[in-house]
């Protein structure tokens, strides 16, 4: 099973590549769907979240408060590095489980896992290929106003707490710019899946 990275900044656009190599017949997992997995109340996640940063992270029904979380650890690199050790090593133990189940029924399949800190974290060293989502800084910085309706200031301490875009392209076998329309990405990400189905026969 050929196992591909799928990474970029914050607000570039992965969900929607996500979603169309999804739709080509790649197998999926998403990073933050299992970060949240691992963090569901009464998980070990949860337990080291709370005893590194309080229980003022959590909301009253005892489930992780993610904006609250959020808020500590952007304003604080020291603190969203301990959260990233914490977090991690738990991702990364179910992302290989869930890759183990993938390849006992589709061994010439392909993988891919998207998660945003794959090159901080060196996690895309475990794969095979990575492709690395990008956009003009200016797009990046509207969609992320917008999306997670923050000011121009809080938008930009986001991107800045970040890899810068340039550096992670130089990691990527494959990029794909959603600067255009919906349609030049989709293209772009259907001759790169049909690159890694090459690749993988």
């Amino acid at each position: 099973m050929l196992k591909v990275g799928l990474t970029g900044s914050i607000a570039v656009g992965k969900s929607h590549v996500l979603s169309v190599l999804a739709e080509l017949g790649a197998h999926v997992l998403d990073a933050d769907e299992i970060a949240r997995e691992v963090v569901q109340p009464g998980t070990k996640g949860l337990k080291s979240v709370c005893d590194a940063f309080g229980d003022a992270v959590l909301n009253d029904d005892g489930t992780l408060n993610r904006s609250q979380l959020g808020s500590i650890v952007f304003a604080d690199e020291a603190k969203r590095v301990q959260l990233n050790k914490l977090l991690h090593p738990l991702i990364l133990a179910v992302q290989d489980d869930r890759i183990r189940e993938l390849q006992q029924h589709d061994p010439e399949g392909i993988v891919i896992i998207d998660a945003a800190l794959m090159i901080e974290s060196g996690g895309f060293r475990r794969l095979d290929k990575l492709i690395v989502v990008h956009c003009r800084p200016e797009l990046q910085l509207q969609r992320l106003m917008s999306r997670d309706g923050l000011s121009r200031e809080a938008a930009e301490q986001r991107i800045n707490s970040q890899m810068p875009q340039e550096q992670k392209k130089k990691y990527a076998d494959f990029l794909i710019d959603t600067s255009g329309d919906f349609e030049s990405t989709r293209a772009r990400a259907k001759a790169v899946y049909e690159e890694l189905q090459r690749i993988s026969t």
